[in-house]
Parts: structure tokens; C-alpha cells; sequence
């Protein structure tokens, strides 16, 4: 028996179509014109066992081929919840399916009574049914179970279905070729075979636990994808740094407000130091800490503690002294460095706590040999504790090697061009990661760091000249301060003839600031970075010379020796271009928390593919491009619900920022007066622009569950302390525009428009005074469903498409005018 079976006619009525336009992702390098299609036979063995597995499960066979593909497209969405579209007489029906049992049993169950609630609705016009089940959108159509219709229509990427082939059964994959190559498509059809052929092995297995990826694409995605093999020197840091001593003694190694130090005398300054912390009893891996600004002396310290064996944990001195207290608790610090400047406050973090605090220039000043120690540090020796924020709200000091930090100085070095005889500005806050790279990176290669204060830092036209003037090679600051520098230059152009390399950090680098920074200075490549101090900083760059085609600003690829993959709430790897999280692996993971195995437990583990290694689960969502870069989508923290629909920010954020004429943007949630939440773009840019033109671009690229209802402008978004989007304001910012429209047009005018207004006011609670004859119903959080609604709420005296097609209320009052 085969499932071709006539007593199993309601498979050929039904077929499965992918569920919205973004629901796969788009995957091609090349696009061109045209559809194509793909086809994947099942395995014979698979196909005889359906019809076993189905009376055993008490379902019919089109429920396991519903329960397969609802399992493939969780997977491409990275939902648990999805919406296929059901061929039911000739019409394709959204179903529902909740695509998270614990077993294909109860999947497959799930899946008939979704397709059982949509046969009771057959013969509903497809809108209504949608709307009546709370439904996003399907953009597909039906497609012919015997191959007749062969194309595609406009914003469908993808439509499979299972067809008979003699007495077997395959797997059709049809493509638009603009978004998804035939390597893609087929790998779509793959998933399929293997979902169906896991359901007929083992109904009563986890589905979601059920590899769909090829040996193929498992290998490209562990293997392929990492950053390349490289061998790193048997030394460390500070030992790099004494054989450049060695090579030019008399070269300047550091300078700090006109005073210098050579390579010789910071060389025998950090000796003295490390022999200074020996006497004290320091122990190899004791964590010393150093609350100083950034100078010399500070430099010194790093230095010197690395030397003597122990790990380094800076503390700035403007921190609360609770703050300090805190760390140094959690850190169990018995040594606290410091300067008179800054003896205050150590003084009150240390009050009842065992440690003690030494004076750098005390240490400095003692009679000790300054010749280099020897002493033994391992590749595996802890080189520094940075505390970060913690979701808890208490600080998390994060735990990183020798190897690491080595690993992400050199490829620092590399990716920035860093030569014998460059000026590297140190720039980073001493609780900042990149402040480590940035303060030795130059020593390695026979450079010269340039220690720049914070008020100069804080001033562009201050640091221009001082970028100038010491001749500096390279810059790393934020993202929104590389704006106000940039600013800066448009508005008072020069010569920076001896930068060569920019690295934006710390946060997402937009598309306008990239194409304004070529625009400007179009022989400067940009460094996009991104990585934890989890990660011994930044294990991921992107070298940029110019802006992308595709208008997209990727994260980049590994550095050597780092991998990177983008893996389900099981760790295992999610299908190309789906999102997913991101996890860390290689010498860059660091090796935990200090003093903290609960929270240490929940981000850092042995790393499940590759033995012998760890792994960092970071807790940001992304997705590989077909270029082989590591697209951002956002915090997994930042994920919402709204309409029932789970939904990442970040995935709207990188569209909106996609827009020409958008500087800047934000996404946020606002709850409205009825009780729903509503997403508000907020958007930075020359001028506003209209809502409905940003509309139709978001559109394009996202499901209309996912575009937002209202659309602030700001001349910049705020920020917070740190340089960051101040969220926190642009939320408030849009509760209080009583829904997302910060002005109201003038009030309706005439009797049609009047009763209008009530009617958009019963169906988005939003108060009838409050809405204006020339206010759009889409504008105002009107959606699919309230559309639905509204033509119900008016006897049907507008249709649905009338009033998604003409939302201002005072088109719609004109064309009940003509009706009576």
C-alpha cells in the first residue's frame, strides 16, 4: 500500500504552501529574473510507511504532511507558532498550527485540528476566515496539485507542495529566483524529506530536536563559516612587548598630555612594578585591581600585573564607591592600585573590606631590578576580570585569557592596517573592553599609543586636531560619537592624511552614518566589529570600503580561530539565513564569571560540536547572509508579542534602516487605549517622510503583522550616558503621542465623516474627538482585522479592500457620499 490510495482522497485536495512572504529566508548571491523549481523524491520506505503511521496516530496522511512542513517552516521563521496556507477547493486557507509538542504525535494531532477548523470554514472568503481567526496575511495563491499553474505572484518566495510521482512521492520547492537559489530551494525540500522521514521513524520523538540540516550544510555552517586556522606565537602580551623593547629600546612607546615613555622605559617601569607586586605576595592568577585614570602610570600598572603572573580588573574612579565595594568583593581583591587622586573613594569602597590600597607612584618609586622577570604565564592563564551590566541589575566580572586577548590584539592589527611606527589613540574608558587592545595593540608591532583624555575625547573638534596632530593611523569610538565626528568634518572639511581605518564598536553602525562617511572621507575603510567581553571582546569584523549594494550592514565574519553559529534553544544549528541565536566558540570564549557558577552556567558551556572547546550562548539573535557575513537581528530580550505574533525588533530596525532618508531609527511598543500594543517606529532623517511611503518599503520586506502602526521623527534619538539609543525615552515618547500620532488633522466636517469617526473609534478605542478628516486608518493602528471590523461595524457599506485601499477618513466619507 502506497499513500497514493484513493481512500486517502483529501491529500490531493490539499497542498502545502510556505506560510508569508518572509517566512523562508531570502538566500542568493547572484539574483536574476524568473521562477524555478526544484523537486526532492521522498524515500520509498517513507512514503509506504505513511499510511501505518496515520491509522497508528489516528490521523490522516495530509495531517503528517501538514505536521512536516509546519515543522520546516518553525524552523526557517525560528517560530514556534506558524501559518501555512491550506489548498481546500481551490481556494488557499490560512491554518494556525502551533508548532511546539513534544512529540510528532502531538504535532500531527495539532496540525489535523488546524486543518479541521479551516474545512469548517470552507467556502468563507479568504479575508473574512482570516480576520475571523485572528491570521496574518497569506500573499501566496493556490497552486494546482497536478502541476498546471507554474508561476508565482508578486511577494511569494517559495511554494512547496508534495506531489505523487507514479507510485512515490516528492517534494516541490518553486522560487523566485531574485530570493532564493536553486541550492537554497532544494535545501527547503531536503528539510521537508527529513521531517517527514523523522515522523514515520519515530512518531513519538521531539520534532523539535530533529536535525533538517544535510552532513553538507552542517559541515559549511561548523566548519565553513569560521574564521580561518592561525597559529598564534608561543607568548604572551607582555612578552611580545619585551622583544620589541629589545628591537628599538628608544622608540616612543606611550604618550599622555606631552609626556612620553620609550619602549626601554615603560619596559622597566612595568619590571619594577611586577617585582613591586611579587614582594607583596601576589600570587599567579590573584586579581589586582587598578582604580587610576587613564595615564601613564595606569599603562604601567596593566603591564606590570601581567608580568607578575596575575590578572588585571580596572575600576574607573568616578564609580560609586558601592560600585567599587562590590567588585572588589565579588573578585575577592585583597590589592587595590591607585593615585592620590582617586584615594578617596577607594578609601570608602574598602572601608570593612580585608583589601588594601597601594600608591602606583609608591610602587613605582621602590628600589627594584627592572629587568625583564621571566616568569612563566600560560596560554590559559586569566589576564584580566572586566565587570559588565548584568540583567539582575548586579554588575558581571567576566573572565578572560591570555590566548583570547592575544587573539583579538593581532586581529585588531590585521583588519586595522596596525604597522611599525602607527599611532593608535586609546579612547576606551579603563571598564571598557576595547581600552585592552587598544592600549597594547600598537606595542606589538613597534607603535605608539597615544593615551587621549576624556574631555578631549568628549570635544570632535578637540580630537580632530589632536588625531591630526599626533598623526594617528587608526580610530575606534561608538557608533553615535563617529556621527558627531563626522558631523564635525562635514561641517569644517581637512586633510586626515595619516588615517587610514575607522572601527565603529559598541553598537549597531546604521546604513546612513556608513554612506554620509564615505560620502565624506571615501579613502577611509570602516571596521564594523562586533563581539562580548564574554568574548575577549570583538570576534567578528567587517572591513567596508564603500557602502553595500543590498543596502545591509552586516557584522562580518569570525576572526581566526573563533566560530561562530547561529543554533536553536538546543544548540544545535539552524537552517542558512534563519534566525536564530548566536553562539561563540574558540580561543576568544572566556571562562566565565567570577564567583559566579549559576550565572556562569547559563551562558558558557563545553561546546556540544567541537570537543575540547567552550562556548559563549550570547543571547543575541542573527542569521548568516548568503555572502557568508553574520547579520545582527537584535536582543533576544528585545523580542515582543504583539497580535498574538512573536516579533524581533531588531528584524524591523535593519528594514527601517534600509530606507533612504532615514538617518537613524527605532522600533518600540506602545499599549493602546484598547488594550493592545501597537509598534512605533521612531526615525531620525533631513526631513519626515510620509508614513505611508515608509509603509509600502517596510512592506516589501516584512509580513504586515510586523510593520508599524505610527511613525515619530526626531531631529536625533536620544541617547543614553553611554551612547546608546535611550529606548527607555523613545517609549515613553510614544505612549504619550495617544497612539503614535503626534498631531491631529482638523475634525470631520460633514455627516458621513462624523459617523465614520465614531465607527474608527469603536474599532481602535481610540476617542472619537481625537481623529481627523484627514487621519489615515492605517496611521491610527488599524490593521487587517480591525478593517474587518470597521466594513462590519458600516453594514458593509465600504468592502474590506475599499477601506485598506483608501484609509483617510475623509476619502472614505466621500465615497459613502456617493452611495446615497
Amino acid at each position: 500500500m502506497t499513500v497514493l490510495a484513493d481512500t486517502d482522497r483529501e491529500f490531493w485536495r490539499e497542498v502545502l504552501l510556505a506560510g508569508a512572504a518572509t517566512a523562508v529566508p531570502r538566500w542568493t548571491v547572484a539574483p536574476v529574473p524568473g521562477t524555478g523549481a526544484v523537486e526532492v523524491p521522498v524515500p520509498r520506505a517513507v512514503v509506504q510507511r505513511l499510511p501505518g503511521v496515520a491509522a497508528a496516530l489516528g490521523v490522516p496522511v495530509s495531517a503528517l504532511l501538514l505536521a512536516a512542513h509546519a515543522r520546516v517552516l518553525a524552523a526557517l521563521a525560528g517560530e514556534g507558532e506558524v501559518v501555512p496556507g491550506l489548498l481546500l477547493d481551490g481556494s488557499a486557507l490560512p491554518c494556525r498550527i502551533a508548532a511546539t509538542g513534544a512529540s510528532w504525535r502531538e504535532l500531527a494531532a495539532a496540525a489535523e485540528r488546524a486543518a479541521a477548523a479551516v474545512r469548517a470554514h470552507a467556502g468563507f472568503p479568504v479575508e473574512e476566515l482570516r480576520a475571523e481567526l485572528g491570521l496574518p496575511p497569506l500573499v501566496e495563491v493556490a497552486v494546482d496539485p497536478d502541476g498546471g499553474g507554474r508561476g508565482l505572484p508578486p511577494g511569494t518566495l517559495l511554494a512547496i507542495s508534495f506531489r505523487r510521482r507514479g507510485t512515490g512521492l516528492a517534494v516541490e520547492v518553486r522560487h523566485r529566483k531574485d530570493a532564493v537559489d536553486a541550492a537554497g530551494a532544494a535545501r527547503v525540500a531536503g528539510y521537508h524529506r527529513a521531517a517527514l522521514t523523522a515522523l514515520c521513524t519515530a512518531p513519538d520523538a521531539d520534532p523539535r530536536r530533529t536535525p533538517l540540516l544535510s552532513a553538507d550544510e552542517r559541515r559549511l555552517q561548523l566548519d565553513g563559516l569560521a574564521g580561518r586556522a592561525r597559529r598564534l606565537p608561543d607568548r604572551r602580551v607582555h612578552e611580545l612587548f619585551e622583544e620589541r623593547a629589545a628591537i628599538h629600546p628608544d622608540a616612543v612607546a606611550a604618550v599622555h598630555r606631552g609626556r612620553s615613555l620609550t619602549y626601554r622605559e615603560l619596559n622597566a617601569r612595568a619590571n619594577r612594578l611586577a617585582r613591586g607586586l611579587l614582594a607583596r605576595g601576589v600570587r599567579r592568577e590573584e586579581i589586582v585591581a587598578v582604580v587610576a585614570e587613564r595615564d601613564l602610570d595606569w599603562m604601567t600598572a596593566v603591564l606590570g600585573i601581567w608580568k607578575a603572573g596575575a590578572a588585571y580588573l580596572p575600576l574607573e574612579p568616578h564609580f560609586p564607591a558601592g560600585r567599587i565595594a562590590a567588585a572588589l568583593t565579588r573578585a575577592d581583591v585583597r590589592l587595590v592600585l591607585t593615585e592620590p587622586g582617586c584615594t578617596g573613594v577607594v578609601d570608602a569602597a574598602l572601608a570593612g573590606l580585608p583589601g588594601h590600597r597601594v600608591l602606583l607612584a609608591d610602587l613605582l618609586g621602590e628600589d627594584h631590578p627592572d629587568g625583564d622577570l621571566g616568569l612563566p604565564v600560560g596560554a590559559d592563564q586569566l589576564a584580566y576580570v572586566l565587570f559588565t551590566s548584568g540583567s539582575t541589575g548586579e554588575p558581571k566580572g567576566v573572565l578572560c585569557e591570555h590566548a583570547g586577548m592575544l587573539n583579538h590584539v593581532l586581529a585588531k592589527l590585521d583588519d586595522l592596517g596596525i604597522g611599525e611606527g602607527e599611532v593608535v589613540p586609546q579612547t576606551g574608558p579603563q571598564c571598557f573592553d576595547i581600552s585592552v587592545w587598544q592600549l597594547v595593540g600598537a606595542l606589538l608591532v613597534g607603535g605608539r599609543t597615544l593615551l587621549v583624555e576624556q574631555e578631549t575625547i568628549l570635544d570632535a573638534e578637540r580630537l580632530v586636531d589632536t588625531l591630526v596632530e599626533h598623526r594617528a593611523g587608526v580610530l575606534q569610538v561608538v557608533p553615535s560619537y563617529l556621527d558627531v565626528v563626522l558631523s564635525y568634518l562635514e561641517q569644517h572639511p581637512r586633510a586626515l592624511p595619516d588615517l587610514h581605518h575607522v572601527s565603529p564598536t559598541g553598537d549597531l553602525l546604521k546604513r546612513e552614518l556608513v554612506e554620509r562617511w564615505f560620502a565624506a572621507q571615501p579613502g577611509i575603510p570602516l571596521v564594523n566589529t562586533y563581539g562580548l567581553t564574554e568574548t575577549s571582546d570583538d570576534a567578528v569584523h567587517l572591513v567596508l570600503h564603500g557602502p553595500r549594494d543590498d543596502g545591509r550592514v552586516p557584522l562580518g565574519r569570525p576572526i581566526p580561530n573563533t566560530s561562530v553559529d547561529v543554533v536553536d534553544e538546543h544548540g544545535e544549528p539552524v537552517p542558512l539565513g534563519a534566525p536564530g541565536l548566536i553562539a561563540f566558540s574558540g580561543v576568544c570564549v572566556g571562562r566565565g564569571y567570577v564567583h559566579d557558577p549559576a550565572r556562569t552556567a547559563a551562558v558558557f558551556g563545553p561546546d556540544p560540536h567541537r570537543p575540547g572547546q567552550r562556548v559563549c550562548r550570547t543571547g543575541d539573535s542573527g542569521r548568516w547572509l548568503p555572502d557568508g557575513t553574520l547579520e545582527f537581528l537584535g536582543r533576544r530580550d528585545t523580542q515582543v508579542k504583539v497580535r498574538g505574533f512573536r516579533i524581533e525588533i531588531g528584524e524591523i530596525e535593519s528594514a527601517l534602516l534600509r530606507i533612504d532618508g532615514i538617518r537613524d531609527g527605532a522600533v518600540v511598543v506602545a499599549d493602546r487605549p484598547d488594550g493592545n500594543r501597537a509598534l512605533v517606529a521612531c526615525c531620525a532623517g533631513p526631513a519626515p517622510l510620509p508614513a505611508d511611503r515608509l509603509r509600502t518599503a517596510l512592506a516589501r520586506v516584512l509580513p504586515e503583522y510586523m510593520l508599524p502602526s505610527a511613525f515619530l521623527w526626531w531631529d536625533r534619538l536620544p541617547l543614553t550616558g553611554n551612547g546608546k539609543v535611550d529606548r527607555t525615552a523613545l517609549a515613553a515618547a510614544a505612549a504619550a503621542a495617544d497612539g503614535g500620532v503626534a498631531e491631529r488633522s482638523a475634525p470631520p466636517a460633514t455627516p458621513e465623516e462624523r459617523r465614520l469617526a465614531a465607527a474608527w473609534a469603536a474599532v481602535l478605542g481610540v476617542p472619537a474627538e481625537q481623529i481627523g478628516r484627514h487621519d489615515s486608518f492605517v496611521d491610527l493602528g488599524g490593521t487587517s482585522l480591525s478593517a474587518v471590523k470597521l466594513a462590519v461595524a458600516l453594514d458593509r457599506a465600504l468592502s474590506l479592500p475599499e477601506v485598506l485601499a483608501v484609509p483617510v477618513l475623509a476619502d472614505q466619507a466621500a465615497l459613502l457620499s456617493g452611495r446615497s
